[in-house]
């Protein structure tokens, strides 16, 4: 650790800096010399390494009391230990207080001159060693920490890649269209900012939404793809699909996306006035996030095209919705969505079914 050493001797006396190296002799790899404190100071910025200063305290341009001040002053220097050469005694004090490390006394022992330097070389190397490890840590907790966030990321991209497919398994069985949980997962997360939701619960809301019909699952073919009207016993099996999405992601406490998917698969044909189903909740007895997705997956279906209807001009599902407020819809939340109507429909735009609505397998499915 030692047989790399740099020392920097300070003295406008060339015979004293004559003597200093003679007594390092050995025991350094390079000494460097200047003549006052302006000289240290600037070889010190150009030549880094540098692990100990020996400094004479009067000398021309700078003297050695300023460039000590200088050097404990500077962030990348102050760690270098410097020993005070000086043959007045009552200067000790004074260069102590301006962060000297150690002192010599004029005329210095060689002994003495030796132990003390390398004694302090010694100090500086093992924080040198220390500095360095810090950093590497650091870099290294830097660098597993992005990993983190990458891993992390990619894991709550993968739970809503998983929560949309869910719910387009049950669009599949019911000819729904392709995009229909996309938009309402989109939709539904701008209503919920909207209506003052945290970022994080807006977001939440974004994975739970597609999960709204993942009961449609244990509906029968023959009422889910019914193509006329169903008759009331026929009726009450189809909402049971919502009971049915509710056991599905039942007991999913520990992912949450689950949990308040099963909230919304529960609750979102909840209506405002009470008659919905299934468990005939009032107000804001229904989750909010339940109430924002009844809003925008009427919307969405309204403005969709089906098997059994072509989708309504803007003006008729304006009308139709007004004319839910208070029976289907939260008031407020209503006002929220109509008030604010171009951002869905730009979202609508951005996610429109494509090929899904052709899809040979569709055909041949309905067919069958």
């Amino acid at each position: 650790m030692l047989n790399d050493v740099k020392i920097l001797a300070v003295d406008d006396d060339n015979f004293n800096l004559q003597i200093i190296q003679a007594m390092l002799e050995g025991v350094t790899t390079s000494i460097y010399t200047a003549s006052n404190g302006q000289e240290a100071l600037d070889l010190l910025e150009s030549t880094p390494g540098i692990d100990i200063v020996l400094l004479d305290l009067q000398m021309p341009v700078m003297d050695g009391f300023e460039a000590l001040q200088r050097i404990k002053l500077n962030f990348t220097l102050m760690n270098i230990p410097v020993i005070v050469v000086t043959a007045d005694q009552q200067e000790v004090t004074r260069v102590l207080g301006l962060g000297a490390n150690d002192f010599l006394a004029k005329p210095f022992n060689p002994d003495e001159l030796r132990l003390r330097v390398m004694n302090h070389v010694r100090s500086k190397k093992y924080h040198d060693i220390i500095s360095n490890m810090n950093a590497m840590l650091e870099e290294e907790v830097s660098r597993k920490t992005a990993d983190l966030r990458d891993a992390l990321a990619l894991s709550q991209e993968a739970e809503y890649e998983i929560c949309l497919r869910l719910g387009r398994a049950s669009e599949f069985r019911d000819m729904e269209t392709g995009m229909h949980t996309r938009r309402i997962s989109e939709m539904s997360k701008a209503l919920a900012l909207l209506a003052g939701l945290p970022e994080d619960q807006a977001e939440l809301l974004r994975f739970a939404s597609p999960l709204h019909d993942v009961g449609k699952i244990g509906i029968p073919d023959r009422i889910l793809l019914k193509p006329g009207k169903l008759d009331e016993t026929e009726m009450q099996i189809m909402k049971l699909h919502t009971t049915i999405g509710g056991r599905i992601l039942s007991e999913g406490e520990r992912f949450h996306s689950l949990e308040a998917g099963c909230t919304v698969a529960l609750q979102h044909h909840e209506k405002w006035d009470g008659t919905g189903y299934p468990a005939g909740l009032k107000g804001e007895e229904i989750h909010i996030f339940a109430r924002i997705v009844m809003i925008t997956d009427v919307f969405d279906a309204l403005a969709s095209d089906r098997p059994y209807k072509k989708a309504f001009p803007i003006e008729k599902i304006l009308t139709i919705m007004e004319e839910g407020k208070e029976i289907f819809f939260d008031p407020r939340l209503l006002r929220l969505f109509l008030d604010n109507l171009q951002e869905f429909i730009a979202i609508r735009d951005r996610l429109k079914d494509q090929q899904e609505e052709t899809d040979p397998l569709l055909e041949l499915l309905s067919i069958t």
